[in-house]
């Protein structure tokens, strides 16, 4: 027999009553090649049995060929090495790398059973299945694996196997004893590195299948290359392209699980796009999928198309009630979280605030205000209370800068200086680009020419509060139901943003022409509007003048009020402040409710 102790080679012993018994070394395939012409002699009829198993204690496969010559049996043993195999598996919603050391039925088990802390009791119980159904056994395992690539379906004893048609990410598996495999015949250090400063991605993230789907419906769907070669020059998709591509991806989910696809189908989707697109996908989100389906709330552009699809086919579905309904940003009755240096007794607040009504020092003024700040944040988030803020503290009426100190005391230092930071390197430009692709007008064009100017104009306003405009544009009102006044345009909406008022005109006399009290908005005071002197910010008929001088100083300011004061934001500028909340500010991201736009828009900017 042969003696296989060197990979590729084989020592052959002969035995028999054969005088011409003799040993020799070989290489396998020529062993088998001359053997084979021997056999081929018309002198004797030879017979060939080939027999394969695998060598314990040994990493190579062992193929053994018994071939019967005469009185002389010769026995080929041939060593051939395995590839290496790393696979990915997901169980229970965990998802992790498993190095398979044997390409052996019962070594994938047993590595199945140690990664996962499946019983051992139990390990006779999995069953494995490919794609169409099919149980794989420890017959056909190790070809199977050669020629399907996953992924595997393996089940527990007493459960049906049933491939799911549409699979949602390995990350959420509904059964716990279901484990999904993605593998690949690689060696692990030859796995890319993802380049040293770039976005980090989220473990677990890429559904590899869903990715699959969606390429091959835009693949065969009219229209749906045109999205993919938008996408393959620019790294991303306008509007109208974004449309198109939920009306081709919503027109076949309908068509294959009807207008009311089951939740795992949606998402299953949601995640084949920012899979398939990664630069769309909203790094500030759970997921990075929210914005074209959150199960959670049942909303996003999935969401939204198909209940258009559900209406003009007069199907009725209720509203999607989220579980746990998301309530951050500014109002009455959000007390935040503070470090104060030292909690004053009743007698030094009334103290300190007697102090403020007559002092005219400026250092005094900050120095007390500081101290009473925890006394005035119950005030302010006591709607009993609130309204009497700026009769009790009315140094906030001439004294610049007292609504940046509280904010800082609530947020400190690094929030409070995000939006002048960014704004003037990141997102001013972003705001800038994704204007060009709103459908134009006349006024969107005039602020397109003056945002992009780096001169004074002549016409209109100036080049940072036309971009701040803009962004207004891409992010207008949303419609306020049936029982509520219709929705607004973004022009208009530019009105509870902030007004002009020309040098000379009394401020008081525009607070007294208000009809009644507003949220907070921008006063303007100047010769025209590209050329302003001052700023107020006007809020239930006051009038706070800013410490800023800037647009941008100025619009950070108003934003900084809505939490000082606890007060919500206007609905015609709900989506544009919750942008600059959770995009730029980075307050309450995940505890605010936002539209799809909101993180759509955020996902082409920050990548």
């Amino acid at each position: 027999m042969f003696d296989c102790s060197n990979p590729g080679q084989c020592v052959a012993h002969v035995g028999g009553n054969n005088p011409s018994t003799r040993e020799f070394v070989a290489h396998v395939g020529a062993v088998q090649h001359r053997t084979l012409r021997s056999l081929q002699q018309p002198r004797n009829t030879g017979e060939c049995v080939t027999t394969s198993g695998h060598s314990k204690g040994t990493r190579d496969s062992l193929t053994t060929s018994v071939f019967n010559h005469g009185s002389s049996h010769i026995l080929l043993q041939q060593h051939r090495p395995i590839v290496k195999m790393l696979l990915r598996v997901s169980f229970g919603g965990v998802q992790k790398y498993m190095k398979l050391p044997e390409l052996t039925f019962c070594d994938f088990l047993r590595e199945v059973s140690l990664k996962f802390n499946i019983a051992e009791d139990r390990r006779l119980d999995i069953k494995v299945y490919d794609q169409s159904n099919t149980e794989v056994d420890s017959e056909v395992f190790e070809e199977i694996v050669q020629e399907f690539h996953g992924p595997f379906l393996i089940s527990l004893a007493n459960e049906a196997p049933g491939y799911p048609q549409s699979t949602s990410s390995p990350c959420s598996i509904a059964s716990e004893d279901t484990v999904i495999l993605n593998f690949s015949l690689c060696d692990p250090a030859e796995e890319p590195v993802a380049a040293e400063g770039s976005q980090p991605k989220r473990p677990c993230r890429i559904n590899y299948e869903a990715k699959a789907l969606i390429e091959k419906i835009l693949t065969t769907k009219p229209g749906g290359d045109r999205v993919m070669e938008e996408y393959a020059k620019t790294k991303s998709i306008t509007d109208s392209t974004r449309r198109q591509l939920i009306n081709i991806l919503t027109a076949e989910m309908t068509e294959t699980h009807g207008t009311s696809p089951p939740r795992s189908v949606k998402v299953m989707y949601a995640q084949g796009i920012v899979a398939l697109f990664p630069y769309l996908e909203d790094p500030y989100s759970q997921n990075g999928y929210e914005h074209y389906y959150d199960p959670e709330s049942g909303s996003g552009y999935i969401a939204w198309r198909l209940k258009t699809i559900q209406r003009k086919a007069a199907e009725e579905r209720g509203p999607a009630v989220s579980t746990s309904p998301k309530v951050g940003g500014p109002g009455h009755g959000r007390t935040r979280p503070f470090t104060a240096d030292r909690v004053l007794t009743d007698e030094e607040v009334e103290c300190a605030i007697a102090l403020l009504r007559h002092t005219a020092d400026e250092e005094t003024i900050r120095e007390k205000m500081k101290v009473t700040f925890a006394y005035r944040h119950a005030m302010v988030n006591d709607e009993n209370k609130s309204a009497e803020v700026f009769s009790v503290f009315p140094r906030f009426l001439d004294t610049p800068g007292l609504i940046e100190q509280d904010f800082r005391v609530m947020f400190g230092e690094q929030t409070a200086n995000k939006f002048m930071e960014r704004w003037p390197t990141t997102f001013k430009a972003g705001v800038i680009k994704e204007s060009h692709g709103l459908v134009p007008s006349t006024d969107l064009l005039d602020l397109m020419r003056n945002a992009e100017t780096s001169t004074e104009v002549e016409k209109g306003w100036d080049s940072d509060m036309s971009a701040i405009i803009l962004l207004l544009h891409l992010l207008p009102p949303s419609a306020q139901g049936r029982k509520r006044p219709g929705k607004i345009s973004a022009s208009n909406a530019v009105y509870h943003l902030i007004k002009f008022q020309k040098t000379g005109t009394s401020v008081q006399q525009h607070l007294d022409n208000i009809p009644q009290s507003s949220q907070p908005y921008l006063l303007a005071q100047g010769p025209t509007k590209s050329s302003i002197h001052s700023f107020f910010i006007a809020i239930d008929k006051h009038a706070l003048p800013c410490q800023a001088t800037s647009s941008v100083g100025a619009l950070d300011e108003l934003f900084k009020a809505h939490y000082v004061f606890g007060t919500s934001y206007s609905p015609a500028l709900n989506n544009f402040f919750t942008f600059l909340q959770t995009s730029i500010y980075n307050i309450d991201v995940g505890k605010t409710k936002e539209t799809p736009r909101i993180a759509e828009l955020r996902a082409r900017m920050v990548r």
